[in-house]
């Protein structure tokens, strides 16, 4: 006998029929009059993550919102990820309430607006956030240019699979990521060594899930848990090597410090660093060389 029950799937299935941990986001627009206007997000998540020639997001939302409709009028967007604070959450819910205008959802805020970093005329960033991307809308895709503002009570099909107005009453963006902003300890952290004490204070959204409230859980200091990585044999890294370039080549010893590196991962790996090598007119990657290119890989990083 199984151990579960069987939950009917009903309209927003992740609220009402699982419990699912999700990030608070503040999403930025440009209302008519080119003010920002902030809206609250839970459904934001990674989508182009690698192996194309951008990251994106993916932002999915109703599309009379205040936030699909600025988007589909061209307004860019700012995604600011709020800390684990009681106050700013309930600022949050109140953010994302809807019918109200941006002009009333905007007056006395909470929350502090500055300028981001991105080039154009781009809506404000949330000062109080961990961490901001500053985005585009990819509107190119499914042509999904091609959908407009305007229609508060739902739009008639057809409808774009993936990017645009994809129902009735939903929408989909595919955010391009224009820059990633990070406050000062949080930008150490990555690009200097994670440690516990350096992760932002980051909350779990549980969703609108019983018509009265919204749902969060505080954040913990987070633990480490050690990889157990397996050593790969360092003939199979001279194999992979090898058939990198035939202009540069690696030594065995500078192949024995990569041993650690995930076969998945390898190939890649290596040819990022065959690129810095041609860069640097290395042709012979030893040891030395590979302190030097791994050098330059923590500084491109940065």
């Amino acid at each position: 006998m199984s151990s579960f029950k069987d939950l009917r799937i009903v309209d927003n299935f992740y609220q009402t029929s699982a419990f699912f941990p999700m990030p608070t986001v503040l999403v930025g627009t440009l209302d008519k009059d080119k003010k920002t206007s902030l809206g609250s997000y839970s459904l934001c998540f990674p989508y182009y993550i690698a192996g194309k020639d951008r990251y994106a997001m993916l932002l999915e939302c109703r599309n009379s919102s205040n936030t699909a409709q600025h988007i589909l009028a061209g307004s860019k967007v700012s995604l600011n990820f709020i800390p684990d604070d009681r106050k700013y959450f309930r600022e949050a819910v109140r953010l994302g309430f809807p019918g109200d205008t941006p002009a009333e959802k905007m007056k006395n805020c909470l929350f502090t607006l500055e300028k981001g970093q991105a080039e154009g005329k781009r809506p404000l960033v949330v000062k109080e956030a961990f961490q901001v991307f500053e985005c585009t809308w990819n509107s190119a895709l499914e042509n999904a240019f091609e959908d407009k503002p305007g229609q508060l009570e739902g739009y008639e099909p057809p409808y774009r699979s993936f990017n645009g107005i994809t129902s009735k009453f939903g929408a989909h963006f595919i955010l391009s990521i224009d820059k990633i902003l990070m406050k000062e300890k949080y930008w150490n952290t990555i690009v200097n060594g994670v440690k516990a004490s350096g992760f932002p204070a980051v909350p779990v959204d549980y969703g609108y899930r019983d018509s009265t409230n919204f749902w969060c859980s505080p954040f913990k200091k987070p633990f480490a848990e050690k990889i157990q990585a397996k050593e790969g044999d360092v003939n199979s890294v001279v194999y992979a090597a090898e058939r990198i370039d035939p202009d540069v080549k690696f030594t065995k010893e500078a192949c024995a410090k990569l041993t650690k590196i995930p076969r998945v991962f390898l190939k890649a790996a290596l040819t990022q660093m065959v690129k810095i090598a041609k860069e640097e007119g290395i042709s012979l990657i030893d040891e030395a060389a590979l302190a030097v290119i791994n050098d330059k890989r923590r500084k491109e990083k940065k």
